[in-house]
């Protein structure tokens, strides 16, 4: 976990896991959302707010997932959230779930910034990317 990073917690639930009673892989990526969403609406960039405000919004280019241990039903988790990488249009986010100590899941997510209308990248504003900056890890 980097010094920036913001973490949110998650409870495993039934409808989280597979067959073997273990949390799905694709679920780490709803996981992974969550701790973004959260992140970024405590340093006033709700994605509502922002899609009415510029007309764009922050979408997932491509996704970079470890696995390292399972999470199972019950367990409570926590996901990080940090900016690694503050591009033109894009972020890079580094994103953990650990289970008390021991670490889950790893990734590097790139977002883009898209316009609504287009749906295409577009730069992100100033203003935004000085706050973003703010807490780019190191």
């Amino acid at each position: 976990m980097t010094a920036n990073s913001f973490s949110w917690p998650v409870r495993v639930y039934y409808e989280d896991t597979d067959a073997g009673g273990v949390v799905f892989y694709a679920n780490y990526l709803k996981f992974f959302e969550r701790a973004r969403t959260e992140w970024l609406r405590t340093i006033g960039l709700e994605s509502s707010v922002l899609l009415d405000r510029y007309g764009a919004l922050f979408v997932i280019k491509a996704t970079n997932v470890e696995y390292h241990a399972s999470a199972r039903l019950d367990d409570e988790l926590h996901v990080t959230a940090a900016v690694e990488k503050v591009g033109r249009a894009s972020l890079v986010f580094y994103q953990e779930v650990y289970c008390g100590e021991r670490l889950l899941t790893s990734a590097r997510l790139t977002a883009c910034w898209v316009d609504k209308a287009a749906w295409r990248p577009v730069p992100i504003p100033d203003e935004m990317v000085a706050l973003l900056r703010g807490v780019e890890a190191n």
